[in-house]
């Protein structure tokens, strides 16, 4: 199962099979209170003299300011937009599936407490911070440079966390433990220090608040097995989609925006990602895997 799907989320969330997901990682809209936007850089080599600047070797380049897709990032009553689609999304996910919302700073604790009253307190796991250090710094507050990851477990009883599949990190102090463990590495805490997407790497797509397959790919290689399906359902430039499929899983993304579904089909055609511009088509399709997750392909 790999599959985009263009549309509102309220509407298709309830088209899906139910119980076919073992993780749902979601990204939403963190109510900046303006449009999203980033300018990327288009760089044409020039055979002329004649170019705005000098690159490797003494070659002329021309550099444009091209515009990214952009969307509104405003909401009068933040909680009252994300939780009902929230909750339309449990029945897509197996008894012992995790979900993952990220936030930053601005709507965090509303949605935490909402998400409790939800869900249940019990089934709170992790406050999960993202940290980074890109981008200005001003001189009036202490620079924001974290956002927050929740992780709720449908049963805290029983849910997929697989231990030996974490990345290690390097120790901060090596010369401190034995030789083995300084070349092993670490397992991460609950704060985790990753960049944010390059600007100029490969896995840049433009996409405005695009978030970095490090990030995502831990949580869907810990959250879920082999020939698990990962459901996201403000999927953006697809990272998510990427994330499962490096890691032999297969996805369901979905997203409002036509910009956006162009950008992950670009991105997942390599993966085989069908696209559909409206409910799920088969509801009833697709084998049962152990838990119940769908592994047809």
């Amino acid at each position: 199962m790999k599959r985009i799907l263009l549309g509102d989320n309220a509407a298709l969330l309830p088209t899906l099979p139910a119980g076919f997901a073992r993780l749902a990682y979601i990204d939403p809209p963190f109510n900046t209170g303006k449009s999203q936007k980033r300018e990327r850089m288009k760089v044409q080599a020039r055979d002329d003299e004649g170019g705005g600047r000098r690159g490797f070797g003494g070659k002329s380049y021309d550099v444009e300011k091209v515009a990214s897709s952009t969307y509104d990032d405003s909401f009068d009553d933040y909680v009252g937009f994300l939780l009902p689609r929230i909750e339309a999304s449990l029945r897509c996910l197996t008894p012992d599936a995790s979900i993952f919302v990220h936030l930053d700073a601005r709507e965090v604790h509303y949605v935490k407490v909402a998400l409790d009253r939800l869900l249940g307190r019990g089934s709170f796991m992790n406050e999960i911070v993202w940290s980074y250090d890109y981008g200005g710094r001003p001189k009036n507050r202490w620079p924001p440079k974290h956002d927050t990851i929740l992780w709720y477990a449908r049963d805290p009883e029983n849910y997929v966390f697989d231990y030996e599949a974490m990345d290690r990190i390097p120790y901060m102090a090596p010369g401190l433990v034995t030789k083995e463990k300084a070349e092993r590495g670490k397992t991460p805490t609950d704060v985790w220090w990753h960049t944010i997407v390059p600007t100029s790497g490969k896995e840049k797509t433009g996409y405005p608040t695009q978030k970095p397959l490090g990030v995502v790919g831990r949580i869907v290689k810990v959250h879920s097995r082999v020939g698990d399906v990962v459901l996201d359902f403000f999927a953006g430039s697809g990272t998510t989609g990427e994330a499962a499929a490096m890691h032999d899983r297969g996805f369901v993304l979905i997203d409002a925006s036509d910009d956006a579904v162009k950008v992950m089909e670009r991105r997942l055609e390599k993966y085989g990602a069908e696209t559909s511009r409206g409910p799920y088509p088969d509801p009833s399709a697709g084998n049962r895997g152990q838990g119940g997750a769908a592994t047809d392909s």
